[in-house]
């Protein structure tokens, strides 16, 4: 399997011709969906929800088909009968060709005075793979990529890396990155590379590397 960094909190998986897209939000590149077969999105706000790219993937590829929760899924499921699927926690379904558990159920607390919503997190092909939105929600079973929030209004990065040393995964990918200036990028990388007790890698928008099964 191979995974393409995107803007932000979007990443891309393609194997054998097939091409699942997570989390295309407005932060993310105009093109960022298009040419999926599947697309996940964890929950509505909009620099992982953006309206705009899924109408445009889902008329793009008339076979293609979206896997979210009920907030996102009322806004695009008239337009696209049968091709938008509303899923929750404990969920298990196959999105173009990969297998996928969903895990959580609430948004990451921002402020105690701001109403929590609901975020589902997306284990894909048996733990090769997990995006958990904006949330630290830890599976219930070995992952092999975590694909790691590391920068957002509701964290601070001893909460990353408690996160990283409670999933154990093989490794970590940064994502949710784009408020993280150039200039703070080489301290979370030092940090995050020798407290979180797991390989830590970080792509440039663009940049692809080889996914392994899950453990």
């Amino acid at each position: 399997m191979k995974l393409t960094k995107k803007s932000h909190a979007c990443v891309r998986l393609e194997e054998e011709g097939r091409t699942l897209v997570i989390d295309p939000g407005g932060f993310s590149e105009p093109d960022a969906a298009l040419g999926a077969d599947g697309l996940l999105v964890t929950h509505e706000h909009p620099d992982h929800f953006d309206e705009g790219r899924l109408r445009a993937a889902l008329e793009a590829n008339p076979a293609a088909e979206l896997w979210t929760l009920r907030s996102v899924a009322d806004q695009l499921s008239a337009a696209f009968p049968g091709r938008v699927h509303t899923v929750g926690h404990g969920d298990t379904f196959t999105a173009a060709g990969f297998e996928v558990r969903v895990h959580g159920e609430l948004h990451a607390v921002i402020h105690p005075d701001i109403p929590r919503i609901t975020n589902v997190g997306f284990l894909v092909d048996d733990g090769a793979v997990f995006h958990p939105g904006d949330a630290l929600t830890v599976p219930d079973q070995p992952v092999e990529t975590l694909l790691l929030p590391v920068h957002a209004p509701w964290n601070k990065i001893s909460e990353v890396i408690d996160y990283v040393r409670e999933v154990k995964p093989g490794r970590a990918i940064d994502v949710h990155d784009s408020l993280l200036t150039d200039l703070a990028r080489p301290v979370y990388d030092r940090q995050i590379g020798e407290l979180g007790g797991a390989a830590h890698l970080r792509l440039t928008p663009g940049d692809t590397t080889d996914v392994r099964p899950g453990r």
